[in-house]
């Protein structure tokens, strides 16, 4: 890794005329034909589309949103050549950890703007100040404010090595605590496995073998997981969870830059495919709002759009796919960082997570049956619980 340059302070602040094209753009859309479609059977239904349009254009207040996100200390710094942002938060306490927190895709950093809060300043919401964190929340590299991304060969192996750049270099902190979901669990396994003498824990909402998507078929959850050992009874139900996912991996992985154009071009387009994810793997149970506001996604759709990160962002499978990783140390477990791990019935594969044990350094496990893919959105108060159960022993 090049050396880091110092961070400097970042204001989010999208220039008038880039909204002022958003709204024109959703001003004119040429709608598609939809029937027999109520129950998201064929993919996000016309007529509740065209009202989260409307509300969109009309509605939405993009400056208040803003405002929210720069209530917190925002930071730029190029590492290794690339842009990187983050929120930086200190903790109001004795002795506050300091947490990275790295999220996936359709996620941004604002996916865990309900944790910030409670996690620097516990007691301003009945808790323990303890309990405290400093807290990191980088924004991916191509995601959102991380771009422009101008080079190939990034992916989840080199994001663990940027932030561990970030965390000891950039920020100072000999050591550190991790967490993440999606992309951002295998980033936080990676760093867990390639720098466990720096981390005081990792923390996970999702667990994946690592290397995982290095197959003959990488866009396959069957073979992330390890489905290739399953029984016939358990690769079946394996294939029936994959549904939730096969259309976005196999297209991010083999075309991101195809399916790009029109995302890129339509924000009615990629308001669509985004939204579906949410509703697909979120444990929405028919209502997507009942886990996600319309304001949520709203936001989560104009940082993707008015940073024109959605190709970099897709591009991030492709590397993967392409990334071959190699063993930083012998021996199990393979990530011998204190490990936590909250997981969620709705999405979590089927079968056993016996192997869990034998590859983390298990310190907390919990499942529940509420909640999905998008734990810290949708269930920050569990994810807060746990964090704070895993990390207060090993303060």
């Amino acid at each position: 890794m090049s050396p880091a340059a110092e961070p400097t302070p970042f204001v989010v602040d999208i220039p008038q005329a880039r909204l002022a094209a958003l709204r024109n753009r959703l001003a004119n859309v040429e709608w598609p034909h939809d029937f027999a479609n109520e129950d998201w059977a064929y993919g996000v239904p016309l007529d509740y589309l065209r009202g989260l349009v409307d509300e969109w254009r009309d509605d939405f207040d993009w400056r208040a949103q803003e405002a929210a996100m720069n209530a917190w200390p925002h930071f730029r710094a190029e590492i290794d050549g690339l842009p990187i942002h983050f929120i930086h938060a200190k903790g109001k306490g004795p002795s506050p950890v300091p947490l990275i927190l790295t999220h996936g895709w359709p996620w941004t950093f604002w996916d865990f703007h309900a944790l910030i809060g409670p996690l620097t300043d516990p007691a301003a919401y009945g808790g323990d100040p303890a309990d405290a964190f400093d807290i990191v929340v980088p924004s991916l590299p191509g995601f959102v404010f991380s771009t422009p991304l101008e080079r190939t060969g990034v992916s989840w192996l080199e994001t663990a090595d940027l932030w561990a750049t970030l965390m000891r270099e950039v920020l100072g902190y000999e050591r550190f605590a991790a967490h993440g979901g999606d992309w951002g669990a295998m980033v936080t396994t990676q760093i867990g496995h390639k720098y466990a003498e720096h981390l005081i824990g990792i923390h996970l909402t999702n667990a994946f073998p690592v290397p995982a998507f290095g197959g003959d078929r990488p866009w396959s959850i069957v073979e992330a997981v390890g489905g290739q050992d399953a029984s016939p009874e358990e690769a079946e139900r394996l294939i029936r969870h994959q549904e939730k996912f096969a259309s976005h991996m196999a297209t991010h992985m083999l075309h991101p830059q195809t399916l790009a154009y029109a995302m890129h071009d339509s924000p009615v387009g990629l308001l669509a495919w985004m939204l579906e994810k949410r509703f697909r793997w979120g444990d929405c149970r028919g209502d997507v709002e009942s886990r996600f506001s319309r304001e949520f996604l709203l936001t989560t759709m104009s940082l993707y759009w008015l940073t024109g990160s959605f190709v970099t962002s897709v591009r991030y499978y492709a590397e993967a796919a392409k990334a071959r990783w190699t063993p930083s140390r012998e021996g199990m477990p393979q990530v011998p960082a204190p490990t936590g791990l909250s997981l969620f019935d709705f999405d979590t594969p089927p079968g056993p997570t016996d192997w869990a044990h034998d590859y983390y350094d298990v310190r907390l496990e919990r499942r529940r049956d509420d909640g999905g893919h998008f734990a810290a959105a949708e269930r920050p108060d569990a994810v807060l619980e746990d964090l704070r159960a895993l990390f207060g022993p090993l303060r």
